[in-house]
């Protein structure tokens, strides 16, 4: 499989949708899916926007969780899987660069409490955590009720219309 790198893309959004220049944001694992997946075009483009963004404009932000996520679904859950060398190469050059949060007890103990206040699933409050505590304003994701306010952080869905 060859693995288009979001960020060498020529068409670049300004700053992503919903926030304010300057702001950081956190990408959940759902946007890097979509940024490879030829099967919803209209969805790839948005995310492989978000994509690059992030990575020319250094405030997109994810955690070793989106890491994680991502690297079993390319491996498992695409039409055609990623090999190990599209995947070590995807990791280089697009999710390392964004991977600033890694597992810290502080982290969980953030994580439980979220999950415990909103009702929300241990994954997503753990993904929840780690946008607060990269200092984000703004998560990106399809799985949260986009709109909502939660934890000094909006949730957007990026291709809601």
């Amino acid at each position: 499989m060859s693995v288009e790198n979001p960020a060498m893309s020529q068409n670049v959004i300004s700053q992503p949708l919903g926030s304010t220049a300057g702001s950081r944001y956190f990408l959940d694992t759902n946007i890097f899916v979509y940024s490879v997946d030829p099967t919803d075009s209209a969805k790839q483009r948005v995310a492989a926007d978000l994509v690059r963004d992030s990575l020319q404009n250094g405030r997109g932000v994810i955690s070793f969780q989106v890491v994680q996520e991502f690297c079993s679904v390319a491996r498992r859950k695409f039409a055609t899987p990623f090999s190990w060398n599209d995947l070590r190469d995807f990791f280089q050059q697009v999710l390392a660069p964004l991977c600033e949060i890694h597992s810290s007890s502080d982290l969980y103990r953030s994580c439980l409490a979220i999950a415990e206040q909103t009702g929300y699933s241990y994954y997503d409050s753990l993904i929840l955590a780690a946008a607060a505590s990269a200092g984000c304003q703004t998560l990106y994701s399809e799985d949260l009720q986009s709109g909502q306010m939660l934890i000094g952080l909006e949730i957007m869905n990026p291709f809601q219309k």
